[in-house]
């Protein structure tokens, strides 16, 4: 998964946080203090459909978008993209562990529970 330019985050931004099909104009509108063109707008949403970032549909005249995923799973992929450099998955993964808060651990561990409780519930069936 590619890296986001800070506008085309800026767009992502705004899709991800309204939670709906927005036209590009909407965008542009929720990006007022960027005084962005509306052509410029239109731009990034096109190269965010072509690398799959969002999806698109035909909303009367115009085009309508929204994520392709959450924020939580493009920056879970991000992760797995950086795991991806280190020689040593498993150094990183302990490195990251260690650099996490208490509260962040807490959360780690409780997903990792449930994901061994999950595996645990497919293996009996």
């Amino acid at each position: 998964m590619m890296r986001l330019g800070e506008l085309e985050r800026a767009v992502m931004d705004v899709l991800w946080d309204r939670g709906t099909p927005l036209t590009v104009r909407e965008v542009a509108e929720a990006l007022h203090n960027r005084e962005l063109a509306y052509t410029t707008v239109m731009t990034v949403l096109d190269r965010l459909a072509g690398k799959e970032m969002v999806e698109r549909e035909r909303a009367g005249r115009a085009w309508s978008y929204r994520p392709a995923a959450s924020r939580e799973a493009y920056i879970a992929q991000l992760m797995l993209d950086a795991l991806d450099l280190s020689s040593s998955r498993d150094a990183a993964l302990v490195r990251f562990a260690r650099s996490v808060s208490g509260t962040e651990a807490e959360v780690l561990r409780a997903a990792l529970a449930e994901e061994a409780a999950d595996g645990k519930a497919d293996r009996k069936d």
